[in-house]
């Protein structure tokens, strides 16, 4: 088994039917929270990871990190990015991790609301309140999604982005990608220098041309005073 992959965390039940709102995580949470859909619920409290893997893909497929355990993917605007994890895997979990299979999700005033197998009622949907909802990162899938004919292909997983070394159109060596942050404007890579600290650049095309996982590296193509330090 692989690491936990937070897709989401479950919010406050709503109405009385056992319904909750849910704190997407994921690019793609059509899929993930499709009907069916397995997810091993994590106690908030339960051990928690660095984020993880995601995919990376074109123009606007940003998503939101995950906050404990393996990010289900990431995104960016305008350029190489990321995309969630493929389809809704089966969701194995460690002996006594609580599996949910979902029975339906809809979007209501802008939040995912999802219902799941013998949650029926408010107080059941309240048990869950705080929960991450987790796949395994072995049942991701792939990050391309070969029924989607406006994807142009240009996906990766983040586990596939860090540890690749960073350069610039010239040669110079940067460093090595040690982490995607998710944040609302989009993907940024942190980029570790080998004389100490970080640089962090969008994960946008203009900025980062080149990806090249078979090769170890990508290319950044920084603008003026993007990677000027204090």
């Amino acid at each position: 088994m692989g690491e936990p992959v937070v897709v989401g965390r479950v919010g406050r039940p709503h109405g009385i039917r056992g319904d909750v709102t849910v704190d997407v995580r994921t690019d793609l949470p059509e899929r993930r929270f499709a009907p069916g859909a397995r997810l091993v619920r994590q106690v908030a409290d339960g051990p928690a990871s660095r984020p993880a893997a995601g995919a990376a893909g074109p123009a606007d497929a940003a998503g939101a990190a995950d906050a404990a355990g393996a990010a289900d993917a990431v995104g960016t605007a305008a350029g190489p990015g990321s995309a969630g994890d493929s389809g809704a895997a089966r969701a194995a979990g460690p002996p006594g991790a609580t599996v949910l299979s979902v029975v339906a999700s809809r979007w209501h005033s802008g939040r995912l609301l999802v219902r799941f197998d013998g949650v029926t009622d408010r107080d059941a949907a309240e048990a869950l309140r705080g929960s991450f909802l987790t796949i395994d990162s072995d049942e991701c899938g792939p990050a391309v999604d070969p029924d989607d004919e406006d994807d142009d292909g240009e996906l990766w997983w983040d586990r596939d982005l860090v540890g690749l070394h960073a350069r610039t159109p010239a040669g110079d060596v940067l460093g090595e990608v040690v982490d995607v942050i998710h944040s609302p404007g989009g993907e940024i890579l942190a980029i570790g220098r080998p004389e100490g600290g970080e640089y962090l650049v969008p994960f946008v095309r203009e900025i980062v041309p080149t990806v090249d996982p078979a090769a170890g590296h990508i290319v950044v193509d920084p603008p003026p005073g993007l990677l000027d330090l204090d």
